[in-house]
């Protein structure tokens, strides 16, 4: 699910695929019985690189499902005025994990957004615009799919290669980017760059699109306890971190083409329960995206970005009348 030094959920089609096996049912591992994993922390080792992420990423017994949770601020950033919020976020991702034929793992996982109020947390399905004062209406993030294999080895886009560029992309061993916080805690930075078709374009979506390009990045860090990584008995260790996000303005703003653009910053962590979400918006989720309580148990697809599966699932807003 990387290339270069990054790991993260948003790769685009084939640098995703770490590998190419078929991934077994749910149903083909016995409750309770997962793959061996290795312990011994060796940074150099693609092998421990693999079972660390998978460890951090989900749970390596395919019994069980993984949750991670994550809140925080949208902000509007716009050259000549100061940052200012414009909802809050919370969610959480479900995953699971299925080992593929080769060895390696294929990430079944769905997950939410859910916009708030940033003084409140109360969820919010309209939203004023500051700058012009419409009201508009708050669609929701609801992934489902975005799966992913987590393998030995990943991929390096061609555009990220100095000097001559190769025709495709190009296999290296999966290394990723860790530190030591003294000596009881592993920091891992993932990070990613893209820039992409959009697919919300500007003559179809003149109020939704921010051009005919997408600009996105996501910075996340985990800060890992080094006791968990060591101890064969935990199939999925325990985490905290920060994710942010540079992106256009999200769609249903209605802010087209306008100077600017969004920034998510929020914390994250690993969860043991959904219950540890907010009330309102577990409530809400509850009600709306029930499905999203529980993993995947077959790997479907297509995985979708935010903005392919809002440009599935959505019209384009009616034009404004002077």
């Amino acid at each position: 699910m990387t290339f270069l030094n990054s790991a993260n959920r948003r790769l685009a089609a084939l640098l995703l695929l770490g590998s190419m096996q078929p991934a077994m049912a749910a149903g083909e591992l016995m409750d309770g019985e997962s793959m061996s994993f290795e312990t011994t922390i060796d940074f150099a080792s693609p092998v421990w690189n693999r079972d660390a992420w998978a460890r951090i990423a989900s749970d390596v017994d395919s019994s069980n499902q993984a949750i991670g949770r994550y809140r925080g601020q949208v902000m509007a950033v716009v050259d000549g005025e100061k940052i200012r919020v414009l909802c809050g976020f919370e969610g959480f991702a479900v995953s699971r994990l299925i080992p593929t034929e080769d060895g390696n793992y294929r990430r079944l996982n769905r997950e939410t957004i859910i916009y708030t109020d940033p003084r409140t947390g109360e969820v919010i399905d309209k939203w004023t615009n500051p700058w012009t004062g419409e009201v508009v209406n708050v669609v929701h993030v609801d992934n489902d799919p975005f799966n992913y294999n987590i393998a030995t080895e990943m991929y390096i886009a061609p555009e990220d290669i100095g000097g001559e560029k190769p025709a495709t992309p190009v296999k290296i061993p999966l290394i990723l980017p860790w530190s030591k916080i003294g000596e009881d805690t592993l920091a891992l930075e993932t990070d990613m760059h893209l820039f992409y078709p959009n697919a919300l374009q500007p003559a179809q979506w003149p109020r939704e699109s921010s051009g005919p390009m997408v600009q996105v990045s996501e910075m996340f860090r985990y800060f890992v306890p080094v006791a968990d990584l060591v101890d064969p008995s935990k199939t999925a260790v325990s985490w905290h971190g920060t994710w942010n996000r540079v992106t256009p303005w999200l769609p249903w703003m209605l802010l087209g083409d306008k100077p600017g653009h969004v920034l998510y910053v929020g914390v994250m962590h690993s969860a043991e329960s959904v219950d540890e979400v907010s009330p309102p918006v577990l409530a809400y989720i509850k009600k709306h995206f029930p499905k999203f309580l529980n993993a995947p148990e077959e790997d479907t697809g297509p995985s979708l970005s935010s903005i392919e599966d809002y440009a599935r699932k959505q019209k384009p807003a009616p034009a404004l009348i002077d």
